[in-house]
């Protein structure tokens, strides 16, 4: 009897260790069947879009406490279209932005005003996420700039300057939100009009460009990096780091352009936006260029 009840134990026991692999396994298939469902479902391309719009107004009449009437404005543009499939992957953002801002007394002034094209194509080279990559990189602005001092006199517009960079390199891409691109051997130009470095004197230059021309070249090394994370529930926050190095002139003067977004949804259609920049480009000024933009505003998101 002994006998009879070691061995049904033994067959209960190998049963269920059998049923419990055999969980695991199906476990196991599912995840896998799942995770290969979401890479296709993520393959050839994807779009998306926002536009948003930011405001704020501040009206004063017999205020004892002091106060000058002003309004501020933003628009923004932020399109992206990516293509993926199991060997390459293409990245393609645009964003355009001007914002602008008016003191009563004063002349309306400029608090924004950027048009920038990035592309990123990546063909799968080892590991998970490691591709070899080709970027390209255009940004200029709009409208006509004027000298922060006077305010009158005309020192940029449309396609002066206009930076463009492109190189080969090594993609590190976690997923769409989480990529690194190293470009060790990238070309850079800068493009004026004549009009701004005619009659230069020698040693001063427009953007880095030397008197009488309308371009400037360099050769340096280049690092793109961006990572958009949930801070909580209705929170995100996007950063976006360039890099760039020249090898011909003062490599260890790194231009650096840093952008973070934070964007707290209020609802479909509103939310409030947190907006800093900082920029450092010796060839254009001695020092830290900064902007930060905080308000509530409309969102609208297509595809």
């Amino acid at each position: 009897m002994r006998k009879i009840a070691l061995l049904a134990f033994c067959v209960f026991g190998m049963m269920s260790v059998n049923a419990q692999n055999t969980e695991k396994e199906n476990l196991k298939k599912n995840e896998e069947a799942l995770k290969t469902a979401a890479e296709e479902r993520s393959k050839g391309w994807v779009k998306k879009g926002v536009i948003t719009a930011l405001a704020s107004q501040s009206s004063f009449n017999n205020w004892l406490a002091g106060g000058q009437n002003n309004f501020s404005g933003n628009a923004s543009l932020n399109y992206d279209f990516n293509f993926k499939d199991s060997l390459w992957t293409w990245d393609n953002k645009f964003l355009a932005a001007y914002g602008v801002n008016k003191v009563k007394g004063a002349e309306t002034q400029k608090t924004d005003d950027r048009v920038e094209f990035n592309s990123l194509a990546g063909r799968k080279a080892f590991g998970e996420h490691w591709y070899y990559s080709m970027f390209f990189n255009f940004k200029t602005q709009m409208d006509t700039g004027l000298d922060p001092e006077t305010h009158t006199m005309r020192i940029s517009h449309f396609f002066s300057p206009a930076y463009f960079q492109f190189g080969p390199g090594f993609l590190w891409k976690k997923s769409d939100n989480l990529k690194v691109n190293i470009a060790p051997a990238t070309s850079k130009m800068i493009v004026v009009h004549s009009h701004f470095t005619d009659g230069l004197s020698d040693g001063v230059t427009y953007f880095g460009v030397d008197g009488g021309k309308t371009t400037r070249y360099e050769f340096g090394a280049a690092l793109n990096a961006y990572y958009k994370y949930e801070i909580m529930a209705n929170v995100s926050a996007e950063n976006i780091l360039n890099l760039y190095s020249n090898y011909l002139e003062d490599p260890q003067n790194v231009d650096l352009d840093y952008q973070l977004n934070i964007v707290m949804k209020i609802n479909k259609y509103l939310t409030t936006n947190f907006s800093f920049q900082a920029i450092y480009d010796d060839n254009a000024f001695e020092g830290f260029q900064t902007r930060q933009v905080l308000g509530v505003g409309a969102t609208y998101g297509f595809q």
